[in-house]
């Protein structure tokens, strides 16, 4: 705690220096989960990578004190020990507890507990001004602060420190398949499992327009003696959405970790497009295990960055209303042909916030009123670069028209009317900015933007665009950073019963 408190007081007289002058800063994390491209040079940093440390695991109050770069599979790591887990953890294990707070994070226990954000009692904050502050989502003075923050991508402070809520856990998740065939029997099951209350985890996976699979979980500690537990972490293990998509057992058994990290290996299906880019190496369980230490998020991470390959792939979550999804759906496959479609339930919040929330069409009746689902689409789009930003654009309409919106970590191309129009003016949180001492600092639209004109002519480095040299850069920078050793020595990783 005392190193923390250091780092705290350092930091505030960093950013009191740059309030002093008004100076725009960015923060270096250490590690991003955002695939938007990286801002220019020339604008000042501010490095808070040393905040990574779970201060605190208190088992009386059933909370954690987190700094903000600590990662989701190093919480689980220090609560598992204590009997406790976060009600939402982000099934990718570097997606850290302050990107959740910051950005949108819901996942697959969010259509129960909310964002992720709503498992957060208190945060810690150092203003744009330099004052430290500490509110909650009830705080009388400060509670607008806290659903201002909350998505709003680090435009309102620097968080240093959240004490997050935990819940009783277990040894095991009880999962099940639900087989549906077609995208409104899919649609229809999610419905019906998000409101039996036995589910503690609902998300649905698309394979195609007549193939969806339903995987509900329920939270256990009692498994039947003869039932051998299911474990997806190691190299030789399936990847997840393979083995969804042809389970005919109708139950089984995942040890708790290695259920809410199940899809890392591969990045839910994301990996496959890696075989894809080498047409060389056949996509077989060998080559999965062979290159396995590559196919984890967090080095597909750096690849994605490092081969400059994330100018040319669509990385789109949008929350879209369950009577919209499948017209949406509709649209993706004659649009862009990608499968599989991520299908993830999530508690819906009113405006205003900057996390996605759905309206319906005119001539729609809204059935689910506190409910949305995310669809996730991960895929391959053109080659050339103003045909792929044409395709965003498009996909960003056909969202708005059918009642839905995008997460703000990936390409976002409205342009600043647009996109304030959709989060009811920027009035009330240019409020927040002057409230906060924070108008210096970048706002929410510049630092998600894209320019659609320069990107549409952007000439990637040339070295880059020879398949495979520059898979072969970004397989180099993801080596570098060395980032395989944290799944080699996961310590969630299931070790069999005790």
């Amino acid at each position: 705690m005392d190193k923390h408190l250091k780092t705290l007081q350092s930091l505030s007289k960093t950013l009191t220096t740059l309030y002093q002058t008004r100076t725009p800063y960015r923060i270096n994390h250490g590690s991003t989960n955002s695939t938007r491209p990286r801002p220019s040079s020339g604008t000042a940093t501010v490095d808070i990578s040393s905040l990574n440390n779970v201060l605190s695991v208190n088992k009386a109050t059933k909370t954690a004190l987190v700094e903000p770069n600590v990662p989701m599979d190093k919480l689980v790591e220090a609560t598992l020990p204590h009997g406790l887990i976060p009600p939402v953890v982000m099934e990718f294990p570097g997606i850290t507890a302050g990107g959740g707070f910051a950005g949108t994070a819901g996942e697959s226990s969010s259509f129960k507990h909310g964002f992720f954000d709503d498992t957060v009692r208190q945060v810690e904050m150092v203003l744009g001004d330099g004052k430290i502050v500490r509110f909650g989502p009830d705080d009388e003075e400060k509670g607008d602060l806290f659903r201002g923050a909350a998505g709003a991508v680090g435009t309102l402070g620097v968080t240093t420190c959240l004490e997050i809520r935990l819940m009783d856990a277990k040894k095991f998740v009880k999962t099940r398949y639900h087989r549906a065939r077609s995208v409104a029997e899919t649609v229809e099951v999610i419905r019906r499992e998000v409101r039996n209350g036995d589910n503690d985890y609902v998300d649905g996976i698309l394979f195609s327009r007549d193939h969806g699979v339903v995987v509900t979980g329920e939270l256990t500690d009692v498994k039947p003696r003869a039932a051998e537990p299911r474990t997806f972490s190691r190299a030789w293990d399936q990847w997840f959405y393979l083995h969804a998509q042809n389970q005919q057992q109708s139950e089984e058994y995942i040890p708790l970790a290695e259920y809410l990290f199940r899809y890392d290996r591969g990045g839910f299906w994301v990996g496959a497009a890696a075989f894809e880019y080498f047409k060389f190496v056949p996509f077989t369980r060998f080559s999965r295990w062979f290159l396995d230490d590559f196919l984890h998020t967090r080095m597909m991470y750096r690849a994605l960055h490092g081969s400059g390959e994330s100018a040319r792939f669509v990385v789109q979550d949008v929350a879209m209303p369950f009577e919209t999804t499948e017209a949406f759906v509709d649209y993706t496959a004659e649009s862009l042909n990608i499968w599989p479609l991520w299908l993830c339930p999530l508690r819906r919040r009113a405006p205003p916030t900057f996390h996605p929330f759905t309206t319906v069409p005119e001539g729609v009746v809204r059935e689910e009123e506190d409910m949305m689902l995310n669809v996730g689409v991960w895929g391959w789009g053109p080659d050339e670069p103003a045909r792929f930003v044409e395709k965003n654009r498009e996909l960003e309409a056909k969202v708005r028209e059918l009642g839905g919106m995008k997460w703000l970590y990936a390409h976002t191309y409205y342009d600043q009317d647009e996109f304030w129009d959709m989060y009811n003016g920027r009035g009330w949180y240019d409020e927040l900015r002057e409230k906060y001492n924070a108008g210096h600092l970048p706002s929410v639209w510049d630092k998600v933007h894209v320019d659609p004109e320069a990107a549409g002519n952007k000439k990637r480095h040339w070295l880059k665009r020879q398949v495979p040299l520059g898979g072969f850069y970004g397989i180099w920078k993801s080596i570098q950073s060395k980032d395989y050793f944290l799944h080699r020595n996961a310590a969630w990783k299931w070790k069999g019963e005790e």
